[in-house]
C-alpha cells in the first residue's frame, strides 16, 4: 500500500483493504430493497415519543423552526461551508486550547511549520481532540481531553511525506496522542489554561499503565517486558470518553490496531488463536503508516505478538492526582471503544454502555456485581461484573446477552474479554451501523446511541463474517447517513436484561431523496445532517448531536454543509442546528463548566488554517457562552 493511501484512508477503509470482506450482495438490488422498506420505517418510528410524535410525513422547515422557538433557547442557524465556527445570535465562542499550546511553562509550544520539536512534546496540548470531561475539585476546574491520532504530514518534515524516518519521529507522534489533563480558569478575557498548575499532565503512548480485572495476568497479555501481564505502557487512539460517579475519567481506545506492524512479511507462523484475533481486530503487517514497529520493537508483532492484546481497552484516570497510574479495565472488554456511558442502576450497581465503532460490530453493556456507595471503595466496580452484548429484535424489543465461557463456547472469561468481538458473534449479537457515542438521559431512564453510517449494510459481512442484512435499528442498506437508536430498559432499570427500542432519528437528505434516504419525519431541509457521531445529554434533557460526515456539500450530501452540532428534544423529536465547524473538521467532544454557563466543544482536524488564520490548521477546544451569561444546557 502506498503511503499516501495510508495517510488519507479512514480507519475503516484501511481495515477493509488489509482484511477484505467477501462480497455478499449484488448492488443492483440494494437500493431498490431499501426504498421498499419506507412503509416499515414508519412503523419503527411509531414507538414511544420522539419522532413518532410528528407523524409519518416530513415536517416543513417552517414548522420545525416554530416549534424550536419554544424549547430551544436560540434561533437555529443555517449550514455553512467556510473555514470558521458559527454559533447562534446571542452566543459567542473563544479558543480554550489548541494543538501545540504549552501545558507547562517550560514546554516549547507550537511551531508554524511542523508543530513543534520532539523535545517537550509530551507537555503540550496534543493533536486531534476528541472526547472530554470536566471536573470540579477543591475549587479547581479541571478538564481531561482525548487526542485521538496525529496528522503525520504536519508533524514531520515535509520531505518525508508523513513517514517517520527515525525513532525521534516516532517518539514525537507518540507524545502528541493520548490524553491531556489540565486546569482551566475563567478570567475577564475568557477561559484559559493554567499553565503552571500542578494538575497538568500528559498521558501518551509511553505512559505506565496498570492492567486490572479478569484478564490481568493471562498468558495472552504477557510480554517479554512484562512477564506478569499486569503492567503496560500507553493508551492508544483515544476516541470517546466517560466519567464515573466517583469523579474519574474514562478514556476509550478505538482504532488501536493501526499502530502495530511486523518486520516479517507474513504472520502465518503465529499460533492459530493469535491469527484469529488479529484478523477480527484488523491487525496487519504494515501498520497504518505510523511505522512504530520499524523503530520501536514493542509494536513489532514478530517480536511481541501479545502486545496488541494490551490495547483496545477502557482506561481510568484520576484527574485530581497527577501521580496516579492509569488503569486498563479488562472487565469492560476489548474492542474499538467509542465512549463509555456510566449510569447507576436503582440498586446501586454500576452500568457502563459501550459501542464498538466499526461497520457491523456490536453494542455492549457491563453491569457490576458490587454497588457504588458515595465515599466508599470503588475497587473492582469496573471489573467484577458481567459483560453483555445487545440483540435488537425487529418487533422493537431487545435483550442483553451475557458473554461468558458457557454462552460463547470460549475457554475462559479472560479470552471472552480479550476477544469480545468473537464472543459477541458466538451468541448472535445484532450487527450495527458503527455504534459510536452512547448517552443516557438524566431525566428519564433511556439511552441513545449514534449509529454513524455503514456503506456495507446489506452488502458485506463484518470482520468476523457475520451477515449484515437490513434489520430493525439498521433499516437501510448502503447507509451513508446514519441514525440514532434509543432504548428504554424494562422496569426503569439499566441493569435489566430486556428493553424496548425505537429510532429517535434517521439522518438523511430530503432535498435529494424522496425515499428512506430522505430520513425520518423529524429531518427537513432546514436541519438535515449526516453521520451522527458524538453525543451528550445536558441537565435539562436536551440531546446534543455532533457529526463526523461528508462535508463536500455535493451529490447525496448537497445542502448539508460542514459538520455541525445540533440539539434535539427527546419528547417532541424536533432537532435544530446550533453550531457549525470549519470545513474539513469533525465536531466532537462536549462538556460543561461547573456552573453550566460555558459549553466546551472539540473541533478536530479542521481545514484551512483555522483557528489562527495562518500556518497549520490546529485541532482545538472552544468555549461557547451565552452573551447574557445564562446557563448553556
Amino acid at each position: 500500500m502506498k503511503d499516501i493511501d495510508k495517510v488519507t484512508l479512514s480507519a475503516d477503509d484501511w481495515d477493509e483493504l488489509t482484511f477484505p470482506r467477501a462480497e455478499e450482495n449484488d448492488f443492483d438490488g440494494v437500493v431498490e430493497r431499501a426504498i421498499s422498506r419506507r412503509g416499515f420505517l414508519g412503523g419503527v418510528l411509531a414507538f414511544g415519543s420522539g419522532a413518532a410524535a410528528m407523524g409519518t410525513g416530513l415536517l416543513s422547515s417552517t414548522v420545525v423552526q416554530a416549534q424550536s422557538a419554544g424549547r430551544f433557547p436560540f434561533t437555529p442557524i443555517d449550514i455553512q461551508t467556510d473555514f470558521d465556527v458559527h454559533v447562534p445570535e446571542g452566543y459567542s465562542w473563544k479558543v480554550l486550547a489548541r494543538w501545540g499550546d504549552p501545558l507547562a511553562p517550560a514546554a516549547a509550544g507550537y511551531d508554524i511549520t511542523e508543530g513543534g520539536p520532539v523535545e517537550g512534546s509530551d507537555m503540550v496540548f496534543g493533536e486531534n481532540t476528541d472526547g472530554m470531561e470536566s471536573f470540579f475539585y477543591q475549587g479547581h476546574e479541571l478538564i481531561a481531553v482525548n487526542h485521538e491520532y496525529t496528522n503525520r504530514r504536519t508533524n514531520l518534515p515535509a520531505a518525508q511525506e508523513g513517514t517517520p524516518a527515525n525513532a525521534g519521529d516516532v517518539l514525537k507522534l507518540q507524545n502528541l496522542q493520548g490524553v491531556s489533563v489540565m486546569e482551566i480558569r475563567e478570567t475577564d478575557a475568557g477561559w484559559e489554561v493554567v499553565t503552571d498548575s500542578p494538575f497538568n499532565r500528559r498521558i501518551h503512548h509511553n505512559s505506565p499503565m496498570t492492567i486490572a480485572g479478569p484478564a490481568a495476568g493471562h498468558d495472552l497479555l504477557k510480554t517479554e517486558a512484562d512477564p506478569t501481564g499486569t503492567q503496560s505502557l500507553g493508551t492508544f487512539n483515544n476516541c470517546g470518553s466517560g466519567k464515573t460517579p466517583w469523579g474519574t475519567y474514562l478514556t476509550c481506545e478505538e482504532n488501536f490496531n493501526g499502530y502495530f506492524g511486523s518486520t516479517e512479511e507474513s504472520q502465518d507462523q503465529k499460533p492459530v488463536q493469535l491469527d484469529a484475533g488479529y484478523a477480527r481486530y484488523g491487525i496487519g503487517t504494515d501498520g497504518w503508516g505510523y511505522d512504530y514497529h520499524k523503530w520501536d520493537p514493542r509494536f513489532d508483532t514478530a517480536k511481541n505478538p501479545h502486545e496488541p492484546h494490551r490495547a483496545g481497552w477502557i482506561v481510568e484516570i484520576d484527574p485530581t492526582d497527577p501521580e496516579s497510574t492509569p488503569v486498563k479495565h479488562t472487565g469492560l472488554g476489548r474492542f474499538k471503544h467509542e465512549n463509555a456511558e456510566v449510569v447507576l442502576a436503582p440498586d446501586g450497581r454500576v452500568v457502563v454502555y459501550m459501542g464498538d465503532d466499526e461497520r457491523g460490530e456490536f453494542i455492549y453493556r457491563f453491569v457490576s456485581n458490587g454497588t457504588y456507595q458515595p465515599g466508599g471503595s470503588t475497587e473492582g466496580l469496573l471489573d467484577d461484573g458481567t459483560l453483555y452484548v445487545a440483540k435488537f429484535n425487529d418487533n422493537q424489543t431487545g435483550e442483553w446477552l451475557a458473554l461468558t465461557p458457557e454462552t460463547s463456547g470460549m475457554a475462559s472469561l479472560a479470552e471472552v474479554l480479550i476477544f469480545a468481538r468473537k464472543a459477541g458473534s458466538a451468541v448472535g449479537a445484532t450487527t450495527m451501523d458503527r455504534p459510536e457515542w452512547i448517552a443516557t438521559n438524566p431525566n428519564a431512564v433511556e439511552a441513545y446511541c449514534c449509529l454513524t453510517n455503514n456503506k456495507n449494510r446489506g452488502v458485506k459481512p463484518n470482520a468476523g463474517g457475520d451477515e449484515t442484512p437490513a434489520n430493525g435499528p439498521n433499516p437501510r442498506e448502503v447507509n451513508h447517513y446514519g441514525q440514532i437508536v434509543r432504548w428504554k430498559p424494562d422496569n426503569d432499570d439499566h441493569a435489566s436484561d430486556s428493553f424496548a427500542w425505537d429510532l429517535y432519528v434517521m439522518a438523511g437528505n430530503p432535498a435529494v431523496h424522496e425515499d428512506a434516504y430522505a430520513g425520518s419525519p423529524n429531518i427537513t431541509p432546514g436541519n438535515m445532517f449526516n453521520a451522527p457521531d458524538g453525543m451528550a445529554i445536558d441537565s435539562t434533557g436536551l440531546v446534543w448531536i455532533q457529526t463526523d460526515g461528508d462535508d463536500d456539500n455535493e451529490g447525496d450530501f448537497a445542502g448539508m454543509g460542514n459538520n455541525q452540532m445540533l440539539v434535539g428534544d427527546p419528547v417532541t423529536g424536533e432537532i435544530a442546528r446550533f453550531l457549525t465547524g470549519p470545513n474539513g473538521s469533525e465536531v466532537t467532544g462536549l462538556c460543561w463548566s461547573a456552573d453550566r454557563r460555558t459549553m466546551f466543544v472539540g473541533i478536530q482536524h479542521p481545514g484551512g488554517s483555522w483557528p489562527d488564520g495562518e500556518g497549520l490548521p490546529r485541532s482545538s477546544v472552544i468555549a461557547v457562552k451565552r452573551d447574557d451569561n445564562a446557563p448553556v444546557g
